[in-house]
């Protein structure tokens, strides 16, 4: 055969692929490309520039709790379409489609644990099913771990991810707001501290209601804080809102917010709260409130040293 003989390619080439999904994603927030495996490793977070990706309910749960301390709660309650409302299709239908694809039967998850040996009630919506959206099961359950961490004497800890109240249960979907909020008032008239976490999207009835009453309310970086979402803001006031008016950053500097936290810093943000709201003993208090007071005391005569 000769030097420039023509016969088979020695190197093989592969004309289809064995797998629609190379695990290679480009990143929402700097377009720059991450791998799945990378993104999993680091909580659902950016390893190049920290966008944070949702988390699912049980990861959520895992980053939160003390290792196998999460104990669910009310789990009989479930949802019934007891206005027969259909869109597109039978609301019982989307229940057993979203039943189907979570392996839930809800879009919350309460229950109490502990975080750092601290014991709290704790409730997480779960945007995977029907977008988080509030019925009157999400609503009732999050009464029932309020009643219960005010039996207990346990602090509450809601993480919220949600479209708002469930259109398909309408009145009684919205009644869940008036609900909820007269929970958390017994709960503070307690003096129990609850500490609401927002994550991306918290908007429509929840935002409304029991997201916006925490003692300490919390977000995540860049995520979508809203009552309407910007499309529909835009198109009644007739007005395009200025950039990321409804992220977590802007509302920070608007004073809605008390603090933005990353994803990998939340559970030891949550333990030093929790401590500080929950003194075993009235000098434990006033120590926790004199030493920020030292601190503000050494920084403002370092101020008034650096003017002379």
């Amino acid at each position: 055969m000769g030097l420039f003989s023509k016969g088979k390619p020695k190197i093989k080439v592969q004309s289809t692929k064995k797998d629609g999904f190379s695990g290679w994603i480009k990143c929402t927030g700097c377009s720059e490309l991450i791998h799945a495996n990378q993104l999993q490793e680091n909580l659902n977070c950016c390893i190049k520039c920290d966008y944070h990706y949702r988390l699912p309910l049980k990861k959520r749960i895992d980053l939160l709790e003390d290792a196998g301390s999460f104990q669910e709660m009310f789990t009989n309650l479930k949802s019934v379409d007891a206005l027969n409302f259909v869109d597109s299709e039978k609301y019982t239908d989307r229940i057993k489609r979203a039943n189907e694809k979570t392996g839930r039967d809800e879009a919350i998850c309460v229950g109490t644990c502990k975080i750092n040996g601290s014991d709290v009630a704790m409730a997480i919506l779960d945007f995977s099913y029907m977008g988080g959206s509030m019925g009157s099961v999400v609503g009732e359950k999050i009464t029932l771990i309020i009643e219960h961490a005010i039996q207990e004497r346990l602090p509450l800890i809601i993480v919220s991810s949600s479209g708002g109240a469930r259109m398909q249960e309408s009145t009684l979907s919205l009644m869940q707001m008036a609900k909820t909020s007269c929970a958390l008032a017994k709960l503070a008239e307690n003096g129990l501290p609850y500490i609401s976490i927002l994550t991306n999207p918290t908007t429509g009835g929840v935002t409304a209601s029991f997201a916006s009453l925490g003692d300490i309310i919390i977000a995540e970086p860049d995520a979508l804080i809203a009552f309407a979402g910007p499309r529909v803001v835009e198109q009644t006031i007739g007005q395009t809102l200025p950039p990321g008016a409804q992220k977590s950053a802007f509302l920070l500097e608007k004073g809605m917010l008390d603090a933005i936290v990353k994803r990998s810093e939340l559970k030891a943000r949550l333990s030093f709260f929790i401590k500080f709201f929950t003194p075993k003993s009235k000098s434990e208090l006033a120590q926790k409130l004199t030493e920020p007071l030292k601190d503000l005391i050494k920084d403002n005569e370092k101020v008034k040293k650096a003017r002379k």
